[in-house]
């Protein structure tokens, strides 16, 4: 009787651990239409909007961050290809994502010409781990800033890089939607 007495509490307490911390992890909600890529956890945006990765300000800019994925707007559609490892925009035709500006420690990625050639446009997606890497710097993720802006009636955060290891996974778990 013993054992099972001990074998139950066990397995209580290590559902007490499981749950809580699955239930920390919140889903947005996307109204987004089109391809876009966005965090897996909602971390936060007060409209359960989620995180989109998206141009700074309206419309095109030369600089990207997080801003919550909103039901329209053009500059939240950016797609991945596997094949050539670039982040794309799919709204700004022949742009796509870069880590261009890595002593810029708010604004490290731009939106640049597309450029095959160019290391700093390469990234990598791991399904399993749902990170997305420098594909020249593997110990490198693409996150988000834990600090929230108001962005008009939307939110924003700052997209930076981080090394994967010291990331809590909300911050760095991305969803790429075709």
């Amino acid at each position: 009787m013993t054992a099972r007495v001990s074998i139950s509490t066990a397995l209580a307490a290590l559902f007490g651990l499981i749950v809580p911390q699955a239930s920390l992890a919140e889903a947005p909600t996307i109204q987004t239409v089109g391809p876009i890529i966005h965090l897996a956890d909602n971390l936060n945006e007060e409209a359960m909007l989620g995180w989109c990765i998206d141009t700074v300000g309206r419309g095109l800019s030369d600089q990207l961050h997080s801003h919550s994925c909103k039901p329209t707007g053009d500059d939240v559609l950016f797609s991945y290809s596997a094949e050539t490892g670039t982040i794309a925009s799919v709204t700004y035709d022949g742009l796509c994502m870069a880590y261009s500006a890595p002593e810029n420690t708010d604004i490290p990625f731009g939106l640049i010409a597309c450029d095959e050639a160019d290391p700093a446009q390469h990234f990598s997606f791991d399904a399993a781990s749902a990170e997305i890497r420098l594909a020249d710097d593997a110990d490198q993720c693409v996150t988000v800033a834990q600090t929230i802006d108001d962005a008009g009636p939307f939110q924003s955060r700052h997209l930076t890089l981080a090394a994967c290891d010291e990331l809590a996974p909300a911050f760095k778990q991305w969803v790429i939607r075709d």
